[in-house]
């Protein structure tokens, strides 16, 4: 899904740190970006095409063996070889790479990673190529998502979209626990307040467990604070036409408190601050936590878990809850993922931007990504099955490969991936159905990387995650949050402010 990078990058020669650590995966930087003949697609078998070099972000696993990787090759008659990322200090890498200029024909980059080379004069700019070139993508990305990639007017990537609006967390529970207690599903923050309360007094756990993270994605929409936190623009809500961050919301305040609160009483897990998401996992599948926010993605491996420890227990999802106004707001994920940048310095960019254009070519786009029908997924319905285990085997990494979704289709397609087990699928059905009606988007979901935000909002983030954990954990009084607040502003909150906002009055609907 959609995950935009929150490091800023610092473009600087770095000759010196050649000898980098590159997080285990090798990288052949020796290879030129050449014009050795390619294989060449159907119509155009006299002419030879340039081999491609391309940059992606980290994956477990080399994109050069995949089978999507060997299917583009032959779909398009363009040979295209990979390098990624490592997983550790990837921008300290990517700029070490930028400063060598390396023969990348195009690079798979995060929104940060994106506004920094762009401002730097590293990324070419592609508007007057994409209207010659680039009439598959033209067609299937949006204006929307095109709105999204400009930068002081132009555009220096391909914007790329993921599965749509998707619902990713809800709140589940020991269903054996509460059918032993005879309690129902809480519809409110106050009756999630007595379910816990009952769960702790009756099972001697702890009701719910968390960490890393001060921001439970369920609980904060009841206080009218929508704060989608996978996108890099968190925590922006229009309030009567303009975007004000969640922190300067008075309700901000009452859900500290009642956070404070449920702390206090030992409600939940009272080591949230030191615990990883693996550890909350952790806690909930060897009983001693009843309640935890889990994304559907992660449903198989804590059901799998928690069945292996207690064979008999059971595990449902919670309603999303009531706000106080009586509504149900829920946080869903959208936007931009990634953007495709091509370097000043590539050669033959008429021809990369052709092969980028090839790939969003409704045939090849659709093989890439699920593959062939009756080989690796069917269809009933209008609905996309994977095939198993063929589908694992040979499409399991396939959208690292994505540079630009068909946007109409592709969130259809993409849903054979989470049809891959019957425990994640039913996760997700639930999550959205679940949510139907009543989503919430980040208003800057389709915003480009604004400077301002990109500059401060990693920062700014720390800042409130560490200062919230205080001020829950009671380290440091709730009185002082206008202190923070002060900090957070003087400390960058208001250039972001008023970055969002002027972007927003200028392109809002």
């Amino acid at each position: 899904m959609l995950k935009k990078g929150l490091t800023v990058l610092s473009i600087t020669t770095l000759a010196a740190l050649a000898a980098a650590c590159n997080g285990g995966e090798k990288v052949d930087n020796t290879k030129p970006q050449g014009t050795t003949p390619a294989p060449t697609a159907q119509g155009d078998a006299n002419k030879p095409k340039p081999e491609f070099k391309a940059l992606l972000q980290y994956g477990r696993f080399d994109p050069n063996n995949e089978v999507v990787a060997k299917l583009l090759n032959e779909k398009t008659g363009y040979k295209v070889t990979y390098d990624m990322l490592p997983v550790e200090n990837p921008d300290d890498k990517l700029n070490l790479l930028m400063a060598n200029k390396e023969k990348y024909a195009f690079m798979l980059l995060s929104a940060p990673q994106y506004s920094k080379l762009a401002a730097s004069g590293a990324l070419e700019p592609i508007d007057e190529l994409v209207n010659k070139y680039g009439t598959n993508m033209k067609n299937v990305i949006s204006q929307n998502s095109w709105n999204g990639a400009k930068l002081n007017g132009k555009i220096f990537g391909i914007p790329q979209t993921g599965s749509g609006t998707v619902v990713n967390t809800a709140l589940i529970v020991r269903q054996d626990w509460m059918d032993e207690l005879g309690l129902k599903p809480p519809t409110t923050r106050d009756e999630l307040y007595n379910v816990m309360k009952t769960l702790k007094e009756k099972k001697n756990v702890m009701a719910l467990s968390g960490g890393k993270s001060p921001l439970v994605p369920e609980i904060l929409p009841t206080f009218g604070l929508t704060m989608v936190q996978s996108t890099a623009t968190t925590g922006w809500q229009d309030v009567n036409g303009k975007l004000v961050n969640a922190v300067e919301n008075p309700n901000m305040r009452k859900y500290l408190e009642f956070m404070k609160k449920l702390y206090t009483e030992k409600l939940i897990d009272q080591e949230w601050s030191l615990n990883q998401a693996n550890k909350v996992i952790e806690n909930f599948t060897s009983g001693k936590a009843a309640i935890i926010s889990n994304g559907y993605f992660n449903a198989p491996t804590v059901q799998n878990a928690l069945l292996k420890n207690t064979p008999n227990a059971k595990i449902a999802s919670l309603p999303y809850l009531k706000g106080d106004d009586g509504k149900v707001q829920v946080m869903g994920t959208a936007g931009i993922s990634y953007y495709v940048g091509i370097p000043k310095w590539a050669e033959n960019k008429e021809e990369i931007i052709k092969y980028l254009d090839l790939k969003l070519d409704k045939e090849i786009h659709k093989e890439a990504t699920i593959g062939k029908e009756g080989v690796h997924h069917k269809v009933e319905n209008g609905n996309y099955f994977p095939i198993l285990p063929i589908f694992n085997d040979q499409y399991n990494n396939a959208s690292t490969f994505l540079t630009g979704v068909d946007e109409k289709n592709y969130p259809i397609y993409w849903q054979a991936r989470v049809r891959k087990d019957p425990i994640l699928t039913d996760a997700f059905n639930k999550n959205q159905e679940a949510a139907k009606g009543n989503v919430v988007v980040d208003p800057l979901a389709f915003a480009p990387p604004l400077e301002a935000i990109g500059k401060y909002n990693q920062k700014l983030q720390k800042l409130m995650e560490d200062t919230f954990l205080k001020f829950i954990t009671g380290s440091e009084p709730l009185e002082n949050y206008d202190k923070f607040l002060a900090q957070w502003k003087a400390e960058g909150g208001d250039e972001m402010t008023k970055s969002a906002n002027e972007w927003y009055a200028a392109n809002k609907k």
